[in-house]
């Protein structure tokens, strides 16, 4: 049964949001690399983010997320170094393994939680950059068993 209503003389509800999707920098970014090719000619203007872990280490956030330092990375914005610092990570479809929900665990790094990773510009607009990471490691034992 649904739930649509109609009151009065407003329209009746087609269920279909009135926001516009893809508006924002990063999804626009993203539709973009989706029509790229694999390798970047770096002609694109990036700035360079640096990631500082800022949540102490007896955070309990931290039980869940692998502490991996500072990161610096090329991007587009703030939320697009967390992208580029999170995709760095092992993922679920790199392994022969599959979580509860989804196939990706790229929403749970650490460096997407702003509790406990701060993102700092370096640098505004430098050419020549291939959007990635440029300083720093990312482990690959990101995904830890819950049985052994």
């Amino acid at each position: 049964m649904s739930n649509n209503a109609q009151y009065g003389d407003e329209a009746k509800s087609t269920g279909e949001s009135h926001t516009e999707f893809g508006r924002s920098v990063e999804s626009k970014a993203q539709i973009a690399d989706a029509y790229r090719a694999s390798s970047d000619s770096g002609a694109e203007t990036l700035n360079v983010y640096r990631l500082v872990p800022i949540a102490a280490q007896s955070d309990p956030r931290w039980q869940s997320a692998l502490n991996q330092g500072e990161v610096v990375v090329a991007a587009r914005t703030s939320g697009d170094a967390r992208i580029v610092a999170s995709a760095c990570e092992l993922d679920y479809m790199e392994v022969d393994a599959a979580p509860a929900e989804g196939v990706s665990t790229s929403d749970a790094s650490a460096f997407r939680d702003e509790k406990l990773y701060t993102v700092i510009e370096v640098e505004h607009a430098k050419a020549g950059l291939v959007r990635g990471l440029l300083e720093g490691e990312t482990s690959v034992v990101t995904i830890k068993p819950v049985q052994i």
